[in-house]
């Protein structure tokens, strides 16, 4: 099968599209026909060597955490799930992921493919879809009738968060660059801000019960997020390198997250897929080959959106 991997760590030219053998499903996995894989930011720092700690990988790696595909093969042991099953899921981090034909999972991670969105482009969602998820739910708490903050809500993980929050019933105050605030507001959001025009601070006059930050900001600007969540809120941070501030005086936590693959909250996110309650943007849909390519102009900063990496068809 077709491949893509990188045989040490290094910049976007150490990835190689290549033939590899493939893979057979142990116990408790199943091997998927990938469909579509998509790009993440993680897969640029897993790449460069950057999360060696956390994530500990095996080279050579196949990038692709996200997968959309059908399922082709079961290793012993699999039960409720079958040959020919259409799935989406969050792979383990530490192994080899979807940028190759072929890949396996284990059973117990994938939930069913929505059924209005084309597979390839479902890949588009687990990852990011589950982040604004864990962020606002689990770790938010998110009620109706709250007020969120969502601080970077032009990416991927963001135009998931404002739909989430507005379903839920929240008021949803948003930042934005000029290019996504069009798309933000058709997301749902009540409130619109500008960041490259005016300061968050200022433009917040009522406290928020929960701020999600999702953009790489200076350590001055996640720190002023807290002055701006009521006593008793949350922060809860996106980026990694940055520990998420609190206010212990005020009682509003800082809260780190950290993505979990969970397939039960996925398949509530693909039934709110096919009840037309959960929008899937996809910006660009890149052939595997080109994924050096693709990890190039992400570390350029050249690519805005989701974008979905789709095998040959075979």
């Amino acid at each position: 099968m077709k491949a893509v991997r990188f045989h040490e760590y290094g910049d976007p030219d150490v990835l190689r599209y290549q033939d590899v053998e493939q893979p057979v499903p142990g116990v408790g996995e199943v091997r998927i026909r990938v469909a579509g894989t998509s790009f993440n930011s993680v897969d640029g720092n897993i790449r460069g060597g950057f999360m060696r700690g956390p994530i500990p990988v095996v080279l050579p790696h196949t990038p692709g955490i996200d997968v959309a595909g059908t399922v082709d093969a079961l290793g012993e042991g699999v039960t409720g799930i079958e040959v020919g099953a259409d799935v989406v899921g969050f792979l383990p981090m530490d192994g080899d992921g979807a940028a190759a034909e072929y890949v396996l999972a284990p059973a117990g991670i994938l939930a069913p493919a929505p059924e209005s969105v084309p597979l390839a482009d479902a890949a588009a969602l687990p990852v990011v879809g589950l982040t604004a998820y864990q962020a606002l739910f689990d770790h938010g708490k998110l009620r109706a009738g709250q007020r969120v903050l969502i601080n970077g809500a032009g990416g991927a993980v963001g135009g998931y968060a404002v739909q989430l929050a507005k379903n839920a019933g929240a008021h949803v105050i948003a930042t934005a660059g000029h290019r996504s605030s069009g798309a933000v507001r058709s997301a749902g959001a009540d409130e619109v801000i500008d960041h490259t025009t005016t300061s968050v601070t200022a433009a917040v006059t009522e406290p928020v019960d929960i701020a999600l930050n999702l953009a790489p900001v200076d350590p001055a600007e996640l720190a002023a997020l807290v002055t701006l969540v009521r006593p008793g809120g949350v922060v809860v941070n996106t980026t990694v390198w940055m520990p998420a501030p609190s206010d212990e005086e005020r009682g509003v936590r800082g809260i780190d997250l950290f993505v979990r693959s969970d397939a039960e909250q996925l398949a509530q996110l693909v039934a709110s897929i096919d009840r037309g309650e959960l929008r899937v943007d996809v910006a660009e849909r890149v052939p595997l080959a080109e994924l050096p390519a693709l990890h190039a102009r992400a570390a350029e900063g050249a690519v805005h959106g989701k974008v979905v990496v789709v095998p040959p068809a075979g």
